[in-house]
């Protein structure tokens, strides 16, 4: 028996092996990755942050504009899903190769370890599931790499490795403003010694030009992702208990619970690796705060998943380490079933369920695009009422169509790309996927005609407005557009803002 249990331990520590069983799990992941991502729909968010790809610029409505540059040189090579999710196919892939190559540099006995840690880190659900590209794409990727380059200059001493770590921090700052989290980690790490504050001077001096990118470009654009990101998104905050427990029962099952309760048990392991524990304790605690007014996305705090599991590749050994990768696969069975009934089952089988209606839409949009399409007139423009359907159709159109009426806080991108006025006089087709109510856009029409059609059991909704009435329209519409979304604070400089000069706004 213990002959047998020694064998049984070689064969988990064994480095050879275990990199054997990496690469076999490395090529069967991303083969299915490429799968899902060729097959699933085309998701609201995407088809938004797609429409970035197709009009490329220094920022965009929202956020910053890595995203909308990726998808740019994406889109050159093709516009189909699998082209789009391409690099977010890889994304997870590629991170679990430079984990292994951290963990092997920083515990080198421990080599099997680092092969049986990066094989849990790909079977995890988020990782071979989420194939979408979003803003997070990037963000997570230059994450990672700035936080790997941070744990390499900690390790060698070497300043290159901080100004590589600035560089990449500029890069995920250029991606999404949740990245400012890691540079508060690097402060809480690096602040304790002078040689510290050098070497986070060094990382704010490398960052600093590329975040300046995305601050000059809100000083000319109305400030529109700070009125987005700090003002806007957050004026119903409130504090509650319900979103705090979610956001722990997020991270349990993202982190999954034996990797949680041996992370917790490592006790005096924390303090030791603090350079690699600063990188994903900062984030979470300050989210943990957060979520006592606000809900937290499951995509806000992936991009610092990677150092949590790093961090347990340093505190469990390879035989632990072979066990969770096995529970982890069969953790990750569930929802993917589940995603595969999704692409794979006919709509008909889903009539009955609450998603029944999503999916028909999402799987059958080229069918409404035809719909929309057909008896046109020459002068008209196809619009939907919310930024979702609007951008849905816009991706499968192969053209932009705006969205009709206030929309919400988010998803603005036509506040920067459309004007109204050359829409004055002209014939309106307005979709929307529950009834339409004519009494609501007769004021900006001389006719409204409202049709219904089905697909699948499931109704839709368009209505024909002839002659088009700008000046209504911006009395009842953009002017309050301007009044709940463009409130900017004065202490900041507005040194263009199209919108309102665009129609001749007041600054609210």
């Amino acid at each position: 028996m213990n002959l047998d249990l020694t064998r049984s331990l070689y064969a988990d520590a064994d480095p050879v092996h275990a990199r054997k069983v990496f690469f076999r799990v490395f090529v069967v992941t991303l083969l299915l990755k490429m799968w899902l991502a060729a097959a699933f729909p085309m998701t609201g968010d995407e088809a938004f942050f797609y429409q970035w790809g197709v009009f490329p610029d220094w920022g965009y409505s929202d956020h910053p504009p890595m995203v909308g540059w990726l998808l740019y040189v994406l889109n050159g090579i093709s516009p189909s899903p699998l082209s789009i999710r391409f690099f977010t196919v890889l994304l997870w892939s590629l991170i679990a190769l430079g984990m292994v190559d951290l963990l092997k540099r920083m515990a080198p006995s421990q080599e099997g370890a680092a092969w049986w840690m990066g094989t849990l880190f790909l079977l995890l659900p988020f990782t071979l599931l989420l194939n979408l590209v979003t803003t997070d794409t990037p963000l997570i990727f230059f994450t990672f790499l700035s936080g790997y380059s941070f744990v390499r200059g900690t390790l060698s001493g070497k300043r290159l490795w901080f100004a590589a770590a600035g560089v990449f921090l500029g890069g995920a700052l250029l991606s999404k403003y949740f990245a400012g989290l890691l540079a508060i980690a690097y402060f809480v790490y690096l602040c304790r010694s002078r040689n510290g504050w050098i070497n986070l001077i060094i990382i704010a001096l490398c960052s600093a030009p590329l975040f300046a990118i995305t601050v000059v470009f809100n000083a000319h654009h109305c400030w529109t992702n700070v009125m987005f990101n700090l003002i806007n998104r957050n004026e119903d905050a409130q504090w509650s208990l319900a979103t705090v427990g979610q956001y722990l029962a997020m991270m349990v099952y993202l982190i999954t619970p034996w990797a949680l309760i041996r992370i917790v048990r490592s006790g005096r392991a924390l303090w030791q690796h603090g350079a690699l524990v600063v990188l994903f304790v900062v984030p979470f605690a300050l989210f943990l705060i957060l979520s006592m007014e606000k809900s937290i996305g499951l995509h806000w705090v992936l991009g610092f998943m990677p150092f949590v599991f790093l961090f347990l590749g340093m505190v469990a050994g390879a035989r632990d380490l072979r066990r969770y990768a096995i529970w982890t696969a069969l953790y990750t069975v569930p929802p993917l079933l589940f995603l595969l009934a999704l692409i794979l089952l006919p709509t008909s089988l889903w009539q009955g369920h609450t998603l029944h209606d999503d999916i028909v839409f999402h799987r059958e949009t080229d069918s409404i695009v035809a719909t929309l399409r057909k008896d046109l007139p020459q002068d008209g423009i196809v619009m939907g009422r919310a930024f979702t359907p609007s951008s849905i159709l816009s991706y499968h159109a192969g053209e932009y169509w705006p969205t009709f009426g206030q929309g919400k806080f988010h998803a603005r991108q036509d506040d920067l790309l459309i004007d109204f006025r050359d829409y004055a006089g002209k014939t309106i087709r307005i979709f929307d996927r529950r009834a339409i109510d004519a009494a609501d856009l007769t004021p900006y029409f001389s006719t409204v005609t409202v049709h219904r059609f089905e697909i699948d059991g499931v109704p839709f909704w368009y209505a024909d407005g002839t002659n088009f009435n700008y000046e209504v329209y911006r009395e009842r519409i953009l002017k309050t557009v301007a009044e709940l979304y463009y409130r900017i604070p004065s202490a900041l400089p507005v040194h263009g803002c199209g919108f309102l000069e665009r129609y001749d706004l007041p600054r609210p």
